[in-house]
């Protein structure tokens, strides 16, 4: 559960939101297609990818609130949809009567196609990331990654940041 929750760093997606999201879109429809065929098979349990998604969705909820707690605006956090995905993928291994091929070609498909169609639309209804991004850093960034805001005319007459501005052009 922590590796599909930190896969591609989407709890939040309101960084760098478009490359989280294609990163997300990969890593979570792999991870629930395979986390999930893999446990029915050996349980032989169908609504697995359902129950699954369900933790997720939790534990997502769950981190929102404690960003929500230090301070960070409520959509901080974006909680990603994952668990009509994962009932198509149920349906499917139920449809499939345990064709394990069967099931994780077309579930696969199917979670594939619709998982970023729907985190799609909740990235959308979002504000805008990069604001976000750089109004409330996170604690957890590296320093090298940290956003730093630009000091517009601090050192105007400096022939430091003259010379450095004249490199940098």
């Amino acid at each position: 559960t922590l590796l599909t929750i930190n896969a591609g760093d989407h709890i939040f997606y309101t960084d760098w939101a478009w490359t989280s999201f294609v990163v997300f879109s990969i890593a979570q429809s792999t991870m629930l297609v395979v986390g999930a065929i893999y446990y029915m098979l050996f349980t032989g349990v169908p609504g697995t990818a359902t129950y699954y998604a369900t933790i997720m969705t939790i534990y997502t909820w769950v981190a929102k609130g404690a960003w929500f707690a230090l301070g960070y605006p409520y959509d901080f956090v974006t909680v990603p949809v994952w668990i009509p995905s994962a009932m198509l993928l149920d349906l499917t291994y139920w449809a499939t009567r345990r064709n394990k091929h069967a099931a994780i070609i077309i579930g696969g498909t199917l979670v594939g196609l619709s998982l970023p169609m729907f985190n799609m639309i909740n990235l959308l209804l979002i504000r805008d990331p990069l604001e976000i991004a750089f109004k409330y850093p996170r604690p957890t960034l590296p320093p090298y990654m940290t956003p730093i805001e630009p000091q517009v005319g601090k050192f105007y007459n400096s022939p430091v940041a003259l010379g450095a501005g004249a490199g940098a052009v």
